[in-house]
């Protein structure tokens, strides 16, 4: 039986990045405040209530702070303008817009995202400041020679947070079997790790070795005991898609998370209630379109309105998705065939709302229902998922949020038939990502940049 000990466990975390994550929303608010007082204007409950939506829905943001100047501008730009649209659609919905002085809010609108801006690049001018202090940088060994050990000093000396200086390698393989730059770094075997990091002052070891090679790796650890080096292990799990990793306390027992949703606690009600909102004022705003959109399928071809088919939803589980009819035929049996560029059973309504968007609609109240999210993976058919979940390693695990009437892959090239391997590769690549990387900044700039994309695309079909 091993030893029960209380342990007191976290995620990864850094200054910076909680800086980034509070900092933002409080400095939007207090544009708005100050934009009030500069016009002599009183701060008046609606104004109040405003700024603590503003704060809630902002601590799930992204650190800019590393980002370059012009990606921040438009990725600040983009998140910005998306979140007064929608501001703005919720105050017609709820028929609030005489409560606001609109001279002041426009000043507002216009100087947040430079103010936003700013702060970024001020913070990222600090953190390179601060990296280029004297004794900011910590110097560090890495235990493991192998391809892991050498990517992982290729990149810990780039990032601003960590001011770490990679020394070199140890491993006790000679230097023709180490990888890249680890040959010409190789400082020694393992039994000469920690006289090297006491005698010259390592603050961080980095372990990269298999679990293979847990003998070695418990005496090693047991070397170092005597030092003052923080000791960090680095599991070689390339071949697993890590989702949302993280080390967790299980009543005292250490557990390292390498698949998870990216919607559990706080992040889960954020993104249900912002779900529900949207959805909400999108489907009362384009309740005449959605009227006129069920007339011109129905006169467009014989058959119903809405067409139903099952998809793969949370967990796997099957769901209903609506779509408005586009084709004569209907497939949702064992065998379903994409639509493809000038397929004879897309009809002429059907090809334009399908180029526009406007048949996935319906799939508005999906989200309602809690089928699906506004933003997530795009649901595939269930014949597609069989199929595919044989082919493409790790499919399924998009599956482990709701299906998205717009995504990640979406917006980055990937719309429309995948009649490839690769294609369907790609896609959930860019799903995968989205799930690793997700907040509410980024679903944000996501229904931005579908709005663009609607309107803009010519190669829909």
């Amino acid at each position: 039986m091993f030893e029960r000990r209380r342990t007191f466990l976290k995620a990864p975390s850094t200054v910076s990045a909680f800086v980034a994550a509070v900092l933002e929303p409080f400095v939007t608010v207090a544009v708005l405040f100050a934009v009030h007082a500069f016009r002599g204007l009183e701060i008046e409950p609606p104004l109040v209530y405003l700024a603590l939506f503003i704060i809630a829905i902002g601590f799930p943001g992204v650190n800019r702070f590393k980002d370059q100047p012009l990606e921040a501008a438009v990725d600040v730009v983009t998140t910005w303008w998306t979140l007064v649209g929608i501001l703005l659609l919720c105050a017609w919905a709820t028929r609030s817009l005489g409560h606001f002085d609109w001279p002041a809010m426009g000043v507002w609108f216009l100087a947040t995202p430079a103010v936003q801006w700013g702060v970024a690049m001020a913070g990222r001018a600090v953190m390179k400041w601060n990296a280029e202090q004297p004794g900011a940088r910590r110097r560090a060994v890495i235990v493991g020679g192998g391809p892991l050990g050498a990517q992982l000093a290729s990149v810990l000396p780039e990032r601003l947070d960590a001011h770490t200086d990679v020394v070199g390698f140890f491993d006790d393989r000679g230097c023709e079997r180490l990888h890249g730059a680890a040959r010409d770094g190789r400082l020694g075997g393992l039994q000469d790790v920690a006289a090297y990091v006491e005698a010259h002052g390592i603050r961080e070891v980095y372990i990269t070795l298999a679990l293979g090679s847990q003998p070695r790796i418990v005496s090693l650890l047991a070397s170092l005991q005597g030092t003052t080096a923080s000791l960090y292990f680095v599991p070689d799990v390339f071949g697993i898609s890590i989702i949302q990793g993280r080390l967790q306390d299980v009543g005292g027992v250490p557990v390292v998370g390498l698949c998870e949703t990216p919607f559990t606690g706080v992040n889960d009600v954020v993104k249900r209630v912002s779900d529900v909102v949207l959805a909400s004022v999108i489907l009362v705003l384009l309740a005449p379109v959605l009227i006129a959109l069920a007339i011109g399928v129905k006169l467009s071809s014989p058959g119903p309105v809405i067409f139903r088919q099952r998809r793969n939803g949370l967990d796997g589980e099957e769901i209903t998705v609506w779509k408005f009819r586009s084709m004569r035929t209907m497939d949702d049996g064992a065998v379903v065939r994409q639509a493809t560029r000038e397929d004879p059973r897309i009809t002429k309504f059907g090809a334009f709302i399908r180029k526009t968007s406007l048949d996935e609609l319906p799939q508005f109240f999906n989200v309602l229902q809690g089928q699906m999210s506004i933003v997530g993976p795009r649901p595939h058919a269930v014949a597609h998922n069989a199929q595919y979940r044989q082919l493409i390693q790790a499919y399924m695990v998009r599956h482990k949020v709701r299906p998205g009437i717009t995504g990640w892959a979406q917006v980055n090239g990937h719309r429309g038939e995948t009649d490839t391997l690769d294609k369907m590769q790609a896609r959930v690549e860019f799903d995968l990502e989205y799930l690793r990387n997700w907040s509410l900044g980024l679903d944000l700039q996501i229904i931005a940049r579908t709005i663009k994309l609607v309107v803009a695309d010519r190669h829909a079909y």
